[in-house]
């Protein structure tokens, strides 16, 4: 459950359950050091799939000076395709959004990896969304 010491925006009332996973950045896996990056939620009975991205390219470089910056924005990138469903990021943009959100936050070994999944309650998962950048991503 949301874990933030406080509530999603939004006004009061309808609420809906939402998912979301954290973004993060894993320059070393072997290191285990990572930056979160960005924030994907889903809201399956509002129709909403989304991410938001806010890489800080200086944090990064700050950990990894030799850290590919394209294949990370690349990475981000692709992340936003498959939300949007658009087909070029593929099979993937085919599927129902739900299992597009299942495989965006399924675990990889890529440099850009997916948080746990966590859930909530939102009136506005844009919102929500934002809210939830802002408290996990930026600085």
């Amino acid at each position: 459950m949301l874990g933030l010491g406080a509530s999603p925006p939004g006004r009061l009332g309808a609420r809906e359950a939402f998912a979301y996973a954290v973004l993060r950045v894993v320059p070393r896996i072997e290191r285990g050091e990572r930056v979160n990056v960005g924030v994907v939620l889903h809201c399956r009975s509002r129709g909403f799939l989304d991410v938001r991205c806010e890489p800080d390219e200086r944090r990064l470089l700050a950990l990894a000076p030799d850290l590919d910056l394209p294949a990370v924005r690349q990475h981000l990138e692709f992340v936003r395709l498959v939300c949007a469903g658009d087909p070029a990021s593929g099979y993937v943009a085919g599927l129902p959004q739900e299992e597009r959100f299942g495989w965006l936050v399924s675990p990889s070994s890529t440099i850009v990896q997916p948080s746990p999944s966590h859930t909530g309650l939102c009136a506005d998962p844009a919102e929500t969304l934002g809210w939830l950048l802002d408290r996990l991503v930026r600085v």
